[in-house]
């Protein structure tokens, strides 16, 4: 079959981004063709990718993906496809990965009602609408239990319409043989003595990841503790807000900013903690990532994958609502208790021997190509 994906825009450090690539190739494995429409593309192309970037351009990213999706349906009419997979919300989808949250459900409990009166929001609502109202026959994959019900209680959509997946982490993220040793590595290359503790915060879109509020609660550390922190932020994203933040908090000498890179599992080999305290997070691939390296993770259980956290027993889990002093704590407490987190990093590479959190893209692609 020919099939055509659709998403505004593919780099290769991206949750989302990640996920299309893996179905995409799963799915090209299986002897089928690919054709991708998007408006940007950074990074190597695969072999027998066709990839189509929209000449479109607008002042509003509303009235661009407006025109995105007139170019695509328009393209795709002169040259026909099979299906037609879609990692955003769109009109003239046959499936749909569904890796945000409600949108409705976001506008009608944060936003005013003038808000809804706004041409963006008319935009995403008719976009959202067009996959989940039970008119529509989209398929829809879903990456997050939270957000089903969500949809059923906005759009009245089919439960059978939903295909529940496993997450899909890449096996290269589980802790290897020589893990100690890449650790060794690691740390020698960024000057960490046996002493020092390396936090980590990994993830593009740094204000909703909390970047912020991980910043405060490494401030807040006793100072003998914060003296042995270094904490290395990771992902695509503006720092100027968050470099303004750490110099007012007196934290230059101990957090550095990276830019997305792809060689995060040494990064995850050899740091001691993974933090996570997202003010909202459909899934969150980096805590499994974290997970199967063996690395502790804190995180805001408001993130769908953090119940495997919990049910791994593999760090802690904060509940909602959010409390800045409870995250300064947990920080503190898992920091100052190495034994804890051994045990932690044991529980953690257990489970993910025993889970079943690597077949995402297989399963996907069944539902594409059924």
């Amino acid at each position: 079959m020919q099939l055509a994906f659709v998403l505004y825009k593919y780099f290769p450090f991206g949750g989302l981004q990640r996920d299309f690539l893996r179905i995409a190739l799963e799915c090209r494995k299986r002897g089928h063709r690919i054709r991708v429409y998007t408006l940007s593309w950074q990074g190597e192309i695969p072999d027998g990718f066709d990839v189509r970037i929209a000449p479109v351009k607008a002042w509003f990213n509303h009235h661009k993906y407006a025109k995105f999706q007139s170019w695509w349906q328009a393209d795709s009419a002169r040259e026909p496809v099979d299906r037609v997979v879609g990692f955003n919300k769109m009109p003239g989808l046959d499936v749909y990965y569904a890796a945000d949250a409600c949108y409705e459900d976001k506008v009608q409990g944060q936003r005013s009602a003038l808000a809804r009166m706004s041409g963006r929001y008319r935009h995403f609502a008719a976009y959202e609408k067009a996959v989940f109202a039970p008119e529509s026959a989209t398929q829809i994959l879903m990456i997050s239990a939270l957000q089903q019900p969500l949809f059923e209680k906005h759009y009245g959509t089919q439960p059978q319409r939903f295909h529940l997946l496993p997450p899909g982490i890449s096996r290269d993220r589980k802790a290897p043989p020589n893990a100690g040793e890449i650790r060794a590595i690691f740390r020698r290359e960024f000057k960490l003595a046996d002493t020092d503790l390396l936090v980590l915060q990994i993830g593009s879109g740094f204000k909703t990841k909390g970047l912020d509020r991980s910043l405060k609660a490494l401030a807040s550390l006793p100072d003998a503790l914060r003296k042995r922190v270094k904490m290395l932020v990771i992902g695509q994203d503006e720092p100027r807000p968050f470099l303004l933040q750490i110099k007012v908090l007196g934290l230059d000498a101990q957090v550095e900013i990276l830019k997305g890179r792809d060689d995060i599992p040494r990064f995850l080999l050899g740091a001691d903690l993974l933090i996570h305290p997202a003010y909202n997070e459909n899934t969150g691939t980096v805590l499994l990532e974290a997970l199967v390296a063996g690395l502790p993770v804190l995180v805001t259980d408001i993130c769908g994958y953090a119940h495997y956290i919990g049910e791994a027993e593999a760090g802690l889990v904060l509940e909602s609502p959010f409390a800045q002093p409870a995250l300064n704590r947990a920080l503190a407490g898992m920091l100052q208790n190495s034994s804890q987190r051994r045990i932690w990093a044991e529980n953690a590479l257990k489970y993910a021997e025993d889970a079943d959190l690597y077949s995402m893209p297989e399963r996907a692609a069944d539902v594409v190509l059924q």
